[in-house]
C-alpha cells in the first residue's frame, strides 16, 4: 500500500468497492422502481418513428387495422411486423387473429395507463427560468 494511502480512504474504497460489486449483480431493472421501468418500456417500444406512425395509423383509424400498413407507410411486411411485435409486447396495442390476418388496435387500458405515466413524469417538470 502506498505510503499516503490512509486506512480510512482505504475502507472507503473497499466498502464503496463492495456497493459497487453488489449493484453489478443485480439486474440493470432491480435497481430502478417498479414505475421507472414501465415508463422505460413504453417509451423504448414508442422510440421509432415507424412505430409512431403506426400508432397514428391506429389511432386515426379508430377501429383494428389488418394488412393496410404496408402499403400506407411503404415499409416492408416484415418491418411492419417487427415494429407491431415491440408494440404489442411492450402492451401498447393488441392483436386479434382474423382468418390469415392479424388486425391491431390500441391496448385501451394500457393506453390509459401509459397516457397517466408519460404525463405525470412530464408534469413533473416545474418550469425553472433558467437553471444553466
Amino acid at each position: 500500500m502506498p505510503p499516503d494511502v490512509s486506512q480510512k480512504n482505504l475502507d472507503i474504497s473497499i466498502k464503496h468497492r463492495n456497493i459497487a460489486i453488489y449493484i453489478m449483480g443485480l439486474t440493470k431493472t432491480e435497481i430502478f422502481t417498479a414505475e421507472q421501468n414501465q415508463l422505460a418500456t413504453l417509451l423504448k417500444a414508442m422510440a421509432h418513428p415507424a412505430r409512431i406512425a403506426i400508432l397514428q395509423r391506429i389511432l386515426k383509424s379508430d377501429t383494428c387495422i389488418c394488412g393496410d400498413l404496408v402499403e400506407e407507410l411503404g415499409l416492408a411486411q416484415a418491418t411492419i411486423s417487427q415494429h407491431l411485435k415491440e408494440l404489442k409486447n411492450a402492451g401498447i396495442i393488441q392483436g386479434t387473429i382474423e382468418g390469415v390476418s392479424v388486425c391491431y388496435c390500441i391496448h385501451p387500458e394500457n393506453w390509459k395507463t401509459m397516457e397517466n405515466l408519460i404525463g405525470g413524469f412530464l408534469n413533473s417538470y416545474k418550469g425553472i427560468d433558467s437553471c444553466c
